[in-house]
Parts: C-alpha cells; structure tokens; sequence
C-alpha cells in the first residue's frame, strides 16, 4: 500500500474512500478516522488514504476527476420567489414612491 493523498476530518476520507470503491479501488485509512475528539481540521484530523500500488494511476485519476468536478460545478439557481429578489422589489417600490412624492411635497411647501 502506497498513500494516495490525506484529507483532514473522518467524513472526508469516508467520502474518498467510497469514491475509490465505486470505481473498484481497494483504499484504506489511515489516521484519526474514528477518533473520538472529531476533529475537523488541522494535523490532529489528518487521515491519510493508501491504495495498493498498482491501482495508484487510477487512483490519481478518480481525485483528479473529483477536483475538475468541484471545479465545474454550477452554483445553485437563484429562485425569483427568494427572500433576495423581495428585497429589490421592495426597494425599487420605495425609490419610486419616494419619487412621485417628492414633487407633490415641494409644491406643498412652496
């Protein structure tokens, strides 16, 4: 067994490693996998992953998949119904008011 790469937090290496496995690779894990302080980040939540040595071309090439994925993802569609567009309405609705009123309060003043 050779390492792949690490990963930092149980849930991630999980995660590898049932990539790995869909594809056919035999990958173990290394480190604070089932710690029981869960961290999440930095070297006390380090896992490494190990593969054998002949699947580590492949290996390489389902993490090298997984960032061009990441990569490539597109952000989730904005909804016209959401909280966000409510806002500009309701603000456009105001500038506009504000608008009309504004003449009708410099003659009223005048």
């Amino acid at each position: 067994m050779v390492r792949l790469t690490q990963v930092h937090g149980s849930f991630a290496a999980r995660v590898l490693l049932a990539r790995l496995a869909d594809e056919g690779i035999e990958a173990r894990l290394r480190g604070a996998v089932d710690s029981p302080y869960r961290f999440t980040v930095g070297e006390m939540a380090r896992v490494e992953v190990d593969v054998p040595a002949d699947q580590l071309d492949d290996a390489a090439y389902v993490l090298l998949a997984n960032e061009v994925e990441d990569a490539t993802e597109l952000p989730e569609p904005h909804h016209p119904g959401s909280t966000g567009h409510r806002w500009v309405a309701a603000i456009v609705l105001l500038m506009i008011v504000a608008a009309a009123v504004a003449p009708v309060a410099h003659l009223v003043r005048s």
